[in-house]
C-alpha cells in the first residue's frame, strides 16, 4: 500500500509538471505567463526572502494554495480530522511540492537534467544550492517533511506514521531516478508535438474586443 501511495503522488507530481511545462515552456517561474509580478512591497520583499529570491507572482500566489488544499482534501471526503492528520498533510505538502518542482526540469524538453544548474535557472540563482547539486530550498522542504512526520508519529504515539513517511521519500527518490532515465522518450515526444500546429483550423478569431 505504500509503494501504491508514493507512486500516485509521484505520478500526479509529474502531470502537475508536465501541465506547467505546457504553460511555460523554457520560461519558468511564470516568466511569460499574463501575469503581475512583485518585487517591492511588504509581501513581495517577505516572499522573496523566504523563497530565495525568487519574485512574488498572481500565479505562484494562487498555486500555493493548490497543493495546501490537495491534501487537505481528505479531510472533506469523511477521513477525521486531528492534530497527527494535519500534520502529516503538512508532511506530505512540503515533499511533494520539492518533487513537483524538480519534475519540471526533468520532464521539460528545454532543461532536463543536464541543464538542471543553478548560472542556468534564474529563479533558483540566488538560492544557495548544496554541493552545487540542488538549491537549498529542497533540502529545506525535505527537512520540514521529515519534521512534521516526526510531529505527527509523536503525537499519534506511533512511530511507523514517521517511518512510512521516511520510506514514501525513499521511493519517490526511485521513482525519480527511473523517470531521468527515460525522460528522454518524452522530450523526443514532446519536440515532435511541436512540428505541427493546427490553431489555423479552429476558426479562433475573436469576434469583439476584450477589455
Amino acid at each position: 500500500m505504500l509503494f501504491i501511495s508514493a507512486l500516485y503522488w509521484f505520478v500526479f507530481a509529474a502531470v502537475v509538471a508536465c501541465i506547467e511545462i505546457e504553460a511555460e515552456g523554457k520560461f519558468g517561474w511564470a516568466e511569460k505567463m499574463p501575469t503581475w509580478y512583485r518585487t517591492t512591497g511588504f509581501a513581495a520583499a517577505l516572499y522573496c526572502r523566504l523563497m530565495g529570491g525568487k519574485p512574488l507572482t498572481g500565479y505562484h500566489l494562487f498555486m500555493f494554495f493548490f497543493p495546501v488544499m490537495l491534501f487537505h482534501a481528505p479531510f472533506f471526503m469523511g477521513v477525521a480530522w486531528s492534530v497527527s492528520a494535519e500534520l502529516m498533510a503538512w508532511s506530505m505538502y512540503f515533499a511533494w511540492c520539492v518533487l513537483w518542482d524538480f519534475l519540471w526540469f526533468v520532464l521539460n524538453p528545454h532543461y532536463g537534467i543536464k541543464n538542471f544548474k543553478r548560472e542556468k535557472i534564474w529563479w533558483h540563482a540566488k538560492s544557495i544550492w548544496v554541493f552545487g547539486l540542488f538549491p537549498m530550498d529542497y533540502l529545506v522542504g525535505v527537512v520540514l517533511s521529515l519534521v512534521c512526520a516526526t510531529a505527527a508519529a509523536h503525537v499519534a504515539h506511533d512511530p511507523h506514521v514517521s517511518q512510512d513517511q521516511l520510506r514514501r521519500l525513499v521511493a519517490f527518490a526511485g521513482f525519480t531516478v527511473i523517470l531521468i532515465l527515460n525522460a528522454p522518450v518524452y522530450h523526443r515526444w514532446r519536440r515532435s508535438m511541436d512540428l505541427r500546429d493546427d490553431r489555423d483550423k479552429v476558426n479562433a478569431i475573436a469576434t469583439g474586443k476584450i477589455s
